[in-house]
């Protein structure tokens, strides 16, 4: 529990930092997809933002 709060304040920190309070805003990125195989479909996907050589994503 400790682990999931650290990382949901590490991730409001990044979308506060990129809602442009110190300059221009940054676009975020997302990205979604569905893969069917011989074991079945999964779901997977994920979020963005990058700022000249700084990225940082989050995806399942």
């Amino acid at each position: 529990m400790q682990i999931l709060r650290m990382v949901l304040m590490v991730t409001v920190g990044f979308v506060l930092a990129a809602c442009g309070a110190d300059g221009e805003p940054i676009q975020p990125t997302m990205s979604a997809n569905i893969g069917v195989g011989s074991s079945g479909t999964h779901v997977g996907g994920g979020v963005g933002l990058r700022s000249g050589g700084f990225g940082v994503y989050l995806g399942l």
